[in-house]
């Protein structure tokens, strides 16, 4: 029961963190310093990857009518038009671009990445000084007008800077949506563009990262690792519900200077923490 509960506390961290700009694989690298599942290390690995599937499936449910671009055909439109969106697939086209920095630098350094900077220190440093730039950022859009509110409005070279920004999420504690949130923010999207460009390039860049676990990981699993994992997911996809839902409408009334402040006041707790304990 008590490795029960312990699923349930990662899948919660990780739906409510996956989303808010405050990194969620850091998050979960300090949580598994104090909870510790009794599995193997390389599954655990996997795990902490792979439930994010559940938030994934978070991001579907409460966007479909926004992501499925096929429809009934509708008769007053001739070709491929009748049953496709062309706006859609060009919106898909531009989150593959979005993804190929992360494709291209992210894969090749995977476990280079796992060995030397999965740690506190490196997830402590890096909540901090996002958390910092978070605030120069907002300071710095201070009463400047977007100039993308809506996610048709960006260019295929808009797509592939957030791509750029993406990369500096491999680094543990930056957080995907962060870095992808303050690159929108200073390519000239508003804040609700930005974060919900974000969720929907977390879609493939997600379920990609955690095809790659399995893979790696093999498909050789115990029973109770089955449930481990799916519980794990069905978790971090009901708390997701509420994150995303929460995030948006946050934005439209407040900047990210909380998050910012957030992660300033972590970082600097779990420095002083492990240097304490250490």
């Amino acid at each position: 029961m008590l490795e029960v509960l312990k699923v349930i506390l990662l899948g919660i961290v990780e739906g409510i963190t996956e989303w808010l700009p405050i990194s969620s694989t850091g998050h979960m690298i300090l949580l598994d310093e104090f909870v510790h599942l009794n599995v193997s290390e390389a599954f655990m690995e996997m795990f902490l990857v792979v439930i994010q599937l559940g938030a994934i499936l978070a991001v579907v449910v409460l966007f479909w009518n926004q992501l499925w671009p096929f429809h009934r055909k509708n008769p007053k439109v001739q070709g491929l038009a009748s049953v496709v969106s062309p706006a859609k697939i060009t919106m898909w086209l531009k989150i593959a671009v979005s993804c190929l920095p992360a494709v291209v630098i992210g894969l090749p350094f995977d476990d280079f990445l796992e060995e030397h900077f999965y740690n506190y220190v490196v997830v402590a440093i890096m909540l901090i000084i996002y958390g910092i730039l978070f605030i120069l950022v907002e300071n710095y859009r201070k009463g400047k007008r977007a100039e993308i509110t809506k996610i048709p409005q960006i260019t295929w070279k808009t797509a592939l800077l957030v791509g750029v920004f993406q990369v500096l999420a491999l680094i543990p504690g930056t957080s995907r949506s962060g870095a992808t949130i303050l690159g929108g923010l200073l390519l000239g999207m508003d804040r609700r563009t930005a974060s919900r460009y974000t969720f929907f390039l977390a879609i493939p860049v997600m379920a990609g990262a955690s095809l790659l676990k399995l893979v790696k990981f093999g498909f050789h699993y115990t029973g109770l690792e089955v449930f481990y994992l799916l519980l794990g997911m069905a978790v971090a996809f009901l708390v997701s519900l509420f994150a995303i839902k929460f995030l948006m409408n946050y934005v439209k009334k407040h900047d990210f200077k909380a998050f910012g402040i957030y992660r300033i006041v972590l970082g600097i707790i779990v420095l002083a923490y492990f240097i304490i304990a250490h």
